[in-house]
Formats: structure tokens, C-alpha cells, sequence
């Protein structure tokens, strides 16, 4: 799984607007939590073969909580850990938490032409 680390405020306006040409996945993770853990390796097990089309950004809240508040803030979501937020065109079309969060209702989520 390749990651892309999401560590500054002007990244979070950069990858919304890359959402316009690609849904983005935002997965806030705290490296403290073991749900937090056992999500990402559940993730990292299925995403990289299920949704290749989607460019992920991984947040460390712990280390960088001021742009974890700022997606919360910006995107108009409650904050919680773990999380995992899918934008497209630059609005939230998938937004879970903890074990709610699935490969399937990402998939369910995206438009019609990029299920697959």
C-alpha cells in the first residue's frame, strides 16, 4: 500500500481539489488506538487490489492533530478515530468510523464508473 502522508494544512486544499479528477481516501489514524490499527491493516489488505483508482492520504492525528481538526473543520465532519473520509469532486461521499469502515461501502459510495 502506497500512502501518501497528508502532514499540512495546504496539502488538505491541494487534495481537494485533486478530487475533481480522482476520488481521494483520507484514513486518520492514531497510532496509540488498536482499532485504529486493526482498521488499516484491513484496509491495507484490500484497498490496493479493490479501488486502484483511488488515491489514499494517511493522517497521523497524534502527530499532526491541527490538520486533523482542519479536515473535521473544512470538510464539515465530526472528528473520530479511526476514520476514513472519501472525496470526490470535492465534497465527502463516504465518511466512517471505526469498524463501520469498509472497502465495499467505499466502493458503494464512488459513482457508477469507478466502482471497479
Amino acid at each position: 500500500m502506497n500512502w501518501n502522508a497528508l502532514t499540512n494544512s495546504d496539502q488538505l486544499q491541494l487534495l481537494i481539489k485533486e478530487s475533481a479528477e480522482q476520488p481521494v481516501l483520507i484514513f486518520k489514524h492514531s497510532t496509540s488506538c488498536s482499532i485504529s490499527r486493526a482498521v488499516l491493516d484491513r484496509i491495507e489488505r484490500n484497498l490496493s487490489t479493490a479501488l486502484t483508482h483511488v488515491k489514499p492520504y494517511y493522517l497521523d492525528l497524534l502527530t499532526y492533530r491541527p490538520v486533523s481538526n482542519q479536515v473535521a473543520s473544512v470538510l464539515n465532519i465530526e472528528h473520530e478515530s479511526p476514520q476514513a473520509i472519501v472525496l470526490y469532486q470535492g465534497s465527502p461521499i463516504y465518511v466512517q468510523s471505526h469498524f463501520s469502515i469498509d472497502i465495499n461501502g467505499i466502493k458503494s459510495a464512488l459513482p457508477t464508473p469507478l466502482k471497479s
